[in-house]
């Protein structure tokens, strides 16, 4: 044990050592880059390489440095370079440089000194900047006003309060300047009554408005609950800037009496203001917020119960629910939307268990917007009661429950919007039950079919092509399948929507593979001329997008179409399959393509993109011909530039 600790002490020693040791060096190091530097200032150096080395010198600087900074202060092209330094070095040899030059520096010089007395808050300096305020450079006198709020103390405050009164128009503004920050040193050190007589004596005196205003709203803040009536008459103003300071304020002053005096505000305040005012209420952080908001949102004013519910939004908690609900139903657009956008946004599942427990008894408007809510808040536990909305005697609540049930519904509700479908012959609410279907389709997927087929199984043609839209939001085999069945239909409208969809099937290739299939039977077999474009178009779309096949056999099923691709539409679409698939095989295709003056140029665009890249069996003596070729004959000069880039990359 008596070795183990031994050895423990030692590793202890040996850390402390060898951290003495990494200090040491660095404390080297930074001694060594002094003297480098004190020595370039003492040089012949051009001023801008001094002025650097004093900015380097607030770095690695210390007291030994101060010597040769300090006669730099008089210098009119490094002052300010030399501050910089002073105002960082430690020490008090920094202190007594700044204080002593301002026994001998005049103007703008003297000017930054006080400034850089100030940045360091050097007590030592008081006596000296009290004697510059009474000289005859207002500049100078307003910089020590200015200095002497920075530093602080009682010394300096009576001095900047003796002068306030006298002080020439020049220099009165630096000097309340001076009062207040002296004021908020007396704040700082918990002397709230210095700091009133400061801020009263600003508030009174002959200043600038921007000094009367931060005096105000520091006599507020120093008197704390005290200073609630000086609060209130600046909120009562008619002058916009001290209505503006009053709000300010209103969100600093902290104390529930402040906002339950504030909330009593709200009505007697004009209509364009009451607002502005909630909206600072709602920034505080005492328990008198709240109630103060929501009785707000109960009001007379519409403006201010906007404002108030739009609050709510980030402030509101599971009490709002009854007057949110309230608003929500009232009957006014504006409110209602407001009440609305609140109750979807407001957190906490006890939010949803409030809405959820009044769902089941609630009628009229209220059962609507609870449904509303159950969709918008993704509700699941509403369900229920949602669907046993859906043939409600109020339309109103049914279209809700169509809309909610596409918001959460499962693959089982895909069967109670069928039969809402059939059940129904009016168009405005097949539309929406269409919509709520597709919804839940496209969620639920191939679970849904099984509860589709009624739909595509029935008479009637609208709901056929309903079901056809359905299907192929769901995608997949089965679903492909019944489309594609629905080619054969003895309705005419029924053909026309099925090959409209099958030429559009999504693009689950892996999953659909034999939707290509059917569009090529589509595309060569179709009774109808225009079924067989939109299979020829779904076609063409099919190969380029398909990964199943290698770029030959695309070219290979573009080429087994060539006799039926006579239209500019599809050739453009042959042209974008064949310019991704680069062989010798779409080089030739394409050449044939390029033959009609439609697509010319199309044509050419992609013979220069299958150039560029090769592929199988493409040679580069076919590339350099083709861009040739190009280069001769085509009239796009991009394209023309393009293929001299690439004839001079493939030579």
């Amino acid at each position: 044990m008596i070795a183990q600790n031994r050895y423990f002490t030692w590793c202890v020693l040996l850390a402390v050592a060898a951290t003495g040791l990494m200090v040491g060096v660095a404390r080297a190091a930074a001694d060594a880059k002094q003297r480098e530097l004190i020595a370039v200032l003492k040089s012949d150096a051009p001023k801008a390489e001094k002025a650097i080395t004093c900015k380097q010198l607030a770095i690695y600087g210390n007291e030994e440095a101060v010597p040769t900074l300090a006669p730099l202060l008089a210098d009119k092209e490094l002052a300010s370079w030399a501050r910089i330094a002073l105002e960082a070095i430690p020490g008090p040899a920094a202190y007594a440089a700044l204080r002593g030059a301002m026994g001998n520096l005049q103007g703008r010089l003297l000017i930054g000194t006080i400034n850089s007395i100030a940045v360091r808050g050097d007590a030592r300096a008081v006596d000296g900047l009290i004697r510059k305020l009474d000289g005859g450079d207002a500049d100078v006198a307003s910089a020590a006003a200015v200095a002497l709020g920075h530093i602080g103390g009682e010394k300096a405050a009576r001095a900047l309060a003796r002068s306030l009164a006298g002080a020439p128009t020049g220099v009165r503004s630096a000097v309340a300047q001076g009062c207040i920050l002296c004021a908020e040193w007396f704040l700082a050190q918990d002397r709230p009554a210095q700091a009133v007589k400061l801020y009263d004596a600003v508030r009174k005196a002959d200043v600038p408005d921007q000094r009367h205003l931060e005096a105000i709203r520091g006599a507020i803040l120093a008197r704390q609950s005290d200073g609630i009536p000086l609060l209130i008459e600046q909120l009562r103003s008619t002058d916009r800037e001290r209505f503006g300071i009053g709000l300010r304020t209103a969100r600093e002053l902290p104390g529930r009496n402040v906002t339950e005096a504030l909330a009593a505000e709200l009505k007697r305040l004009s209509p364009a203001q009451r607002p502005l005012l909630l909206l600072a209420i709602a920034d505080r952080s005492d328990e008198a917020v709240l109630p103060a908001v929501l009785e707000a949102a109960q009001g007379a004013s519409k403006d201010l119960r906007i404002t108030a519910l739009n609050i709510l939004i980030h402030l509101g908690d599971v009490s709002c629910v009854p007057v949110l609900l309230a608003a929500a139903t009232e009957g006014n657009r504006e409110l209602e939307q407001a009440a609305m956008e609140t109750l979807i946004r407001l957190p906490g599942k006890d939010v949803d268990a409030d809405l959820l427990a009044r769902l089941p008894q609630a009628r009229g408007k209220l059962r609507v917007v609870l449904i509303e809510l159950s969709g918008q808040r993704q509700i699941g536990d509403a369900l229920g009661a949602v669907v046993s909305s859906l043939r409600d005697s109020d339309a109103k609540i049914r279209s809700a429950a169509v809309q909610t049930v596409g918001i959460i519904g499962q693959d089982q509700q895909a069967a109670d919007l069928v039969g809402l479908l059939q059940a129904t012959g009016n168009s405005s609410e097949r539309a929406g039950i269409e919509k709520a279907l597709l919804a839940v389709s496209g969620r639920c997927g191939a679970k849904c079919i099984p509860h589709l087929r009624p739909l595509t199984q029935g008479s009637d043609t609208a709901l056929h092509m309903i079901g056809l839209h359905a299907l192929a939001i769901v995608g997949g085999p089965e679903a492909l399948a019944a489309v594609t069945s629905a080619l054969e239909s003895a309705k005419p409208a029924v053909q026309d929507e099925a090959a409209r969809i099958l030429s559009t099937w999504p693009n689950n290739w892996p999953q659909d593979a034999d939707a290509g299939r059917a569009l090529l039977t589509l595309a060569t077999s179709a009774k109808k001329m225009s079924h067989q474009v939109l299979g020829l178009r779904g076609y063409l779309q099919y190969v380029r997008g398909t990964t199943k096949l290698t770029n030959d056999q695309k070219v290979a099923r573009v080429n087994d179409l060539l006799d039926h691709i006579n239209r500019p539409e599809e050739e453009r679409l042959a042209i974008a399959v064949l310019g991704e698939a680069p062989s010798a095989g779409a080089l030739e295709l394409l050449k044939k393509l390029a033959q009609d003056p439609a697509v010319a140029e199309e044509a050419y665009s992609a013979i220069v993109q299958v150039a560029d890249r090769g592929g199988p069996g493409l040679s580069k003596q076919q590339r350099r011909e083709a861009l040739q070729m190009i280069i001769e004959k085509s009239s796009n000069d991009g394209t023309k530039q393009r293929a001299r880039r690439t004839l001079n990359r493939v030579k």
